[in-house]
């Protein structure tokens, strides 16, 4: 018989901080049902509204100053700004800052400011910015509109009928792109009340070779062939503006009507910062008044995102209170909170009423006979639920009791079936939609945000796989077996995952480990000790595990840095799936878990660990720290009633 994995003291720390992480949650529901964390990001959403403010003629003085203050406080010593916790400086990240404090009355001299031009000039300086943010210094009349790569509204006239269409882009790009398609059109650059240059900003001067887009050295190729398009495009440009283009009057019309129509049951367009103030510069660029409906509810929504104090401000991207409501309740159900609880009912309640009964843009890759379902990520957001949020909520929802059993039943039932349509070609999952992965659509010219497509990819998979295991569906399920076949073909020559929304092979082992698990797989076969073995030999000294975002940058980083809450929760329930409570890293890991929870039952953690697009555009989940490690605890200590011959 096994001696026991914990003395007498750490079995009550075990017991204890399990308590506390429940109450810590419990306390932590909003009125409504929910849980919402704020997203903690970069520098750039900030700087970026800031530059908006002064494009727009309306800078509220007091707020600006609390901006620059949050801008100062991310600085990096050396000078630079960076986009995510412990990261290097970045190039567009830095140029933003850089701006939006000059436009805020910092002047060149400042040190601060003598610094980021120095972090600047050797990170190659505007030359070196994306399509994107060289966009927003063309409303400024910072940068000249005839380098920027044309976005052409027409794009949205083309249908599915055609190869390459308007579809064919990641849904969060087609609600970037739209409204950045009518900016295109009307180029509203506006004089600022007082002018400002970056012409410092440029190592050998403002010189036209490094201002054109690059081609690349063969003479034929896709990236090539669009810049010739867009030579075209550009031509097509000057005649539109003597009104000589068939059909730009109709794509403008189709565009603005598109834009508006999904304004309707979300909060703001895409509920994602970028296509919500895009959205508000392309109907001031159209000529809507300040003071029309619109343009209100569009500042309004925007204005949800700030979180304004007495000495900053800080914006998030996006709201997350279904998915972090779906990933409490799921470690608290788990962990032993019971269904009938008030607290669980009242969340239940909210996920069940926020399934989606509507058709969204889904349907022009999803074409299945199903009825509508899903869940999204923000609290409205009906034109885009997507796969991940939707799994996890299922998963929560299964544990959970709602005022009305019936219809809790009915949206499960219909939501499984919903998911099982969106099975790729590849055998995996994406998150928005199905078969989005032509990959000749990231060499058009302003497809360097590193986020045109919407692939299927392992973390997304696993967690459905997870799902379908939880349902009953066997290893032998035509979509399972499939879904497994794409997991395996995804394992890297270590054995650990790629992680597409989470930093990063952690995260991408974990969810591939626990939903195989789910599947009764069985865990003893090489391939899957192979990934066990990866685990272990990334574990740190103190018993927890880390990895930065740098390693979406160099892979040789996989598994490197400081220890998290959130990551170690990951690896944890990786070591689980395993079926040994008794494994001797498992047991390090739960005890970095105990040692680290602060007395409220919180756990603490400044680094990055969610990710948006990677290389990027990071995300810092401040629910994570407190939700994953729950799970995680409750999932060891299911290990431990399971095992006969382990006991606390």
């Amino acid at each position: 018989m096994k001696e026991p994995l914990f003395s007498p003291l750490n079995k009550e720390a075990f017991w204890i901080t399990i308590q506390r992480s429940q109450d810590y949650l419990l306390n932590a529901q909003l009125p409504d049902g929910y849980w919402q964390g704020e997203l903690r990001i970069d520098c750039t959403l900030v700087a970026d509204t800031i530059c908006f403010k002064h494009w727009d003629g309306k800078v509220d003085e007091v707020w600006q100053r609390k901006a620059v203050n949050h801008l100062l406080n991310l600085q990096l010593p050396e000078g630079g700004w960076n986009i995510y916790h412990g990261g290097p400086a970045e190039v567009n990240a830095t140029i933003k800052s850089y701006l939006a404090l000059k436009l805020a009355g910092l002047t060149e001299a400042d040190p601060r400011m003598s610094r980021a031009r120095s972090v600047l000039l050797n990170l190659g300086g505007v030359p070196r910015m994306n399509t994107f943010s060289k966009l927003y210094l063309a409303l400024l009349g910072l940068f000249p509109w005839k380098y920027l790569p044309t976005i052409p509204c027409e794009v949205i006239l083309i249908g599915n009928w055609f190869y390459l269409n308007f579809h064919e882009m990641s849904n969060w790009t087609r609600s970037i792109i739209v409204p950045l398609s009518i900016i295109n059109h009307f180029k509203p650059t506006r004089k600022l009340r007082h002018p400002v240059t970056i012409d410092e900003l440029y190592p050998d001067g403002f010189h036209e070779r490094d201002l054109r887009l690059p081609h690349t050295p063969e003479i034929f190729s896709w990236r090539n062939l669009f810049l010739a398009l867009d030579k075209v495009n550009k031509l097509a440009e000057k005649f539109a503006q003597w009104g000589i283009h068939p059909f730009r009057r109709q794509a403008l019309r189709k565009s603005e009507d598109w834009m508006l129509e999904r304004f309707e049951g979300a909060d703001g367009l895409g509920a994602i910062w970028p296509s919500m103030l895009n959205s508000l510069i392309a109907m001031k660029a159209m000529g809507y008044e300040d003071d029309h409906p619109q343009v209100l509810r569009a500042e309004r929504e925007l204005k949800k995102l700030e979180h304004e104090t007495e000495t900053e401000v800080r914006i998030e991207p996006c709201l997350s209170p279904v998915w972090d409501t779906a990933i409490a309740c799921a470690a608290l159900s788990a962990s032993g909170v019971s269904p009938a609880n008030p607290r669980m009912r009242k969340a239940a309640d909210y996920l069940v009423s926020k399934e989606i009964r509507f058709r969204g843009d889904w349907k022009y890759k999803n074409e299945a006979d199903v009825e509508p379902s899903g869940w999204a990520f923000e609290h409205e957001n009906k034109w885009s639920p997507d796969v991940d949020d939707s799994a996890m909520v299922m998963l929560a929802l299964r544990r959970m009791q709602s005022s009305d059993k019936k219809a809790q039943q009915s949206c499960l039932k219909r939501g499984l079936e919903w998911l099982m349509t969106f099975q790729c070609k590849g055998g995996g999952w994406a998150a928005f939609d199905k078969d989005c992965t032509k990959s000749i659509m990231e060499k058009v010219p302003f497809a360097d945000h590193n986020a045109m497509l919407d692939p299927e990819c392992a973390d997304i998979t696993a967690r459905i796989l997870e799902l379908l295991g939880v349902e009953g569906l066997t290893l032998e399920h035509p979509q399972v077996k499939l879904g497994v076949q794409y997991l395996r073909s995804q394992q890297e020559e270590d054995g650990s995952w790629y992680g597409r929304w989470g930093v990063n092979y952690l995260y991408g082992t974990w969810l591939a480990l626990r939903g195989l698990r789910a599947l009764k797989m069985d865990m003893h076969q090489p391939w899957l000790q192979k990934a066990k073995d990866w685990l272990e030999s990334v574990q740190l000294k103190d018993g927890g595990w880390g990895e930065r975002c740098n390693s979406y940058e160099d892979p040789v980083l996989k598994g490197q840095g400081p220890s998290t809450a959130s990551q170690t929760a990951w690896a944890v329930m990786g070591l689980c799936a395993f079926g040994d409570p008794g494994l001797p890293s498992l047991h390090r890991g739960i005890q970095y878990l105990i040692d680290m929870q602060s007395e409220d039952g919180s756990w603490p953690e400044e680094e990055t660990t969610g990710t948006g697009f990677p290389l990027v555009f990071y995300l810092k989940y401040d629910m994570y720290r407190n939700s994953w490690p729950l799970l995680a605890l409750a999932t060891y200590q299911d290990l431990l009633k399971a095992n006969a011959n382990a006991s606390l």
